[in-house]
C-alpha cells in the first residue's frame, strides 16, 4: 500500500502507517487538481479540506459471501480523495447492485466534474466515477496501476488488467472486480456504469464504524452561523450553468454559478483558527440571501 501510493507520485501529501491489522492512510482528502468546475447538477455544497482523515484498510483480506453496502466512502484513491460508488441516492439496496440506477447516477445526471469527483454534502471531496485528473497526475499514469483501496484491503484499478491487458466483456462482478492471482481479488474502473467499485466484496466486520467526514460546524460564539453547521445545499432544479471553482494562493476559494441569469457564489476563507473558515454565500437553496458564518472540521 505504502508502495502504491509512493509510485504513484503522492507520498508528499498521504501517509501510510500499520496498526491493529490496518494500514492506516491518512489525507486531507483535499486533491491537487482541478475541482467542481463545469458541474450542472450542484448541491451547492463546495470542497473544504478535512486534515487528518484516516482510511483504514485491512490488510488481510477475506473474500465474503454478501457484498455490501455503503451511502459512504468505500475505498480511498492513492491521493487520499475518498472513492464512493457511482450513485447519489443513498445506499444501494442488494437489489440496487444488479440494476442501472440512472435516476442516481451521478455521472449521467452531471453532478460530477470533468475529474469524475464533486463535494458531498459534508463539503468534502470525493470520486464517483474514475479519478480521470487524478490518474493524469500520477508518475506512473496509466490504466494498469492500482489508483486505490478498497476497505476490505483489495486494490483498485485502471481499466486494464494489471499486466496491462484489456478487461474480456461481462469478466467483472456485481461489484466491479474479479479475481487476483497476487491479491485474491481487485476492483477496476470502467467506461459504463458501475464505472468504479460499488460495493465491498471482501468482508469488513465493524462496516458501520468506517470513518465519514465530518461536516462542518459552526465555530463557537458564532452568532451568525447556524448552530448546526453549515446546512446541506437542495439541487437547483434543472441544474445550474457556468459554474466555476477557483482557489487563490492565500487559500481562498470560491465557486460562482448562475441560475435562471442569476448570479450565486459561495466563498471562504481561512481564519486564524486551524480548519476553520469565514463563509460568504448566496445560495438558490437560500432564496438568493447572503449569509455569513464562520464553520471549522
Amino acid at each position: 500500500m505504502k508502495a502504491s501510493v509512493q509510485d504513484a507520485g503522492f507520498a508528499d501529501s498521504v501517509s501510510v502507517t500499520c496498526q491493529d491489522g490496518k494500514a492506516l492512510i491518512t489525507s486531507d482528502t483535499y486533491p491537487d487538481h482541478e475541482m467542481m468546475t463545469g458541474i450542472v447538477g450542484t448541491n451547492e455544497q463546495v470542497p473544504v479540506p478535512a486534515s487528518d482523515y484516516i482510511s483504514p484498510i485491512a490488510l488481510e483480506s477475506t473474500l465474503g459471501d454478501t457484498p455490501q453496502t455503503r451511502d459512504a466512502a468505500l475505498g480511498v484513491a492513492v491521493n487520499g480523495v475518498p472513492i464512493y460508488d457511482y450513485t447519489g441516492g443513498g445506499e444501494m439496496s442488494q437489489d440496487d447492485l444488479s440494476s442501472y440506477q440512472a435516476k442516481n447516477d451521478t455521472l449521467a445526471t452531471k453532478q460530477l466534474d470533468a475529474c469524475g469527483g464533486h463535494a458531498g454534502r459534508g463539503d468534502d471531496y470525493h470520486y464517483h466515477v474514475k479519478p480521470v485528473c487524478m490518474i493524469d497526475k500520477m508518475k506512473n499514469a496509466d490504466d494498469n496501476p492500482i489508483i486505490g483501496w478498497a476497505f476490505d484491503g483489495y486494490p483498485i484499478y485502471g481499466d486494464d488488467n494489471p499486466d496491462g491487458s484489456h478487461i474480456a466483456m461481462d469478466v467483472l462482478d456485481v461489484c466491479n472486480g474479479q479475481p487476483d492471482d497476487t491479491f485474491g481479488y481487485r476492483y477496476h474502473t470502467s467506461e459504463q456504469a458501475p464505472y468504479i467499485i460499488q460495493c465491498l466484496m471482501g468482508e469488513v466486520p465493524e462496516a458501520k464504524d468506517l470513518p465519514r467526514v465530518p461536516p462542518l460546524k459552526a465555530a463557537s460564539g458564532d452568532t451568525q452561523a447556524d448552530s448546526r453547521g453549515r446546512p446541506a445545499g437542495t439541487p437547483p432544479q434543472g441544474g445550474v450553468e457556468d459554474l466555476v471553482f477557483t482557489q487563490q494562493a492565500d487559500g481562498k476559494r470560491s465557486m460562482d454559478y448562475t441560475y435562471h441569469g442569476e448570479a450565486y457564489y459561495i466563498r471562504y476563507t481561512p481564519t486564524d483558527t486551524p480548519n476553520c473558515y469565514d463563509f460568504e454565500t448566496r445560495t438558490v437553496t437560500d432564496g438568493g440571501d447572503v449569509k455569513t458564518g464562520e464553520y471549522c472540521r
